[in-house]
């Protein structure tokens, strides 16, 4: 396996965090998209294609750390809450204060540890695309309840 390939697997290293590395992998996320965010001001769109434009990327990277270790889906591995906590934020009408970080990363961990039909089944799928595409599914879910949030006027 590829250093670059464990590196984006594990997404630099946070997927090996000795407890929930699942949870530390989402904030490692979050904590790039704020940098992103202060700068470039995306809106929904810009975070849904950006997830969605690295899907391919996370695939392989996933695949090869999977490979390596001879697991279907190592819990190091961490691309996938990275993706998916990306696409969550893609139901954000605005990311001005604090309040929408705490629901697209409450609202995907919840999805992603419960994963709602059909978000279970899409586990099925071998390789890295199965590995990484049940947590894009759980971050549709989660950009669907963080627009509800809004357009209901709860953010």
């Amino acid at each position: 396996m590829s250093r670059i390939a464990s590196w984006i697997a594990t997404w630099f290293g946070c997927g090996l965090a000795p407890v929930a590395p699942g949870t530390v992998g989402a904030l490692g996320a979050l904590a790039l998209a704020a940098f992103i965010e202060r700068y470039l001001h995306w809106g929904p769109l810009g975070w849904g294609a950006f997830a969605l434009g690295c899907t391919p990327i996370g695939i392989w990277a996933a695949g090869k750390y999977a490979e390596a270790s001879g697991k279907k889906d190592p819990g190091a591995v961490v691309i996938d809450e990275v993706l998916g906590q990306w696409l969550t934020l893609a139901g954000a009408a605005h990311l001005h204060d604090w309040r929408p970080w705490l629901a697209a990363f409450a609202l995907f961990r919840f999805f992603d540890i419960l994963k709602p039909f059909p978000v279970r089944k899409l586990e099925a799928i071998p390789g890295g695309a199965g590995i990484v595409i049940d947590d894009l599914g759980a971050g549709v879910y989660g950009a669907f309840c963080l627009w509800a949030l809004f357009h209901f006027g709860f953010l």
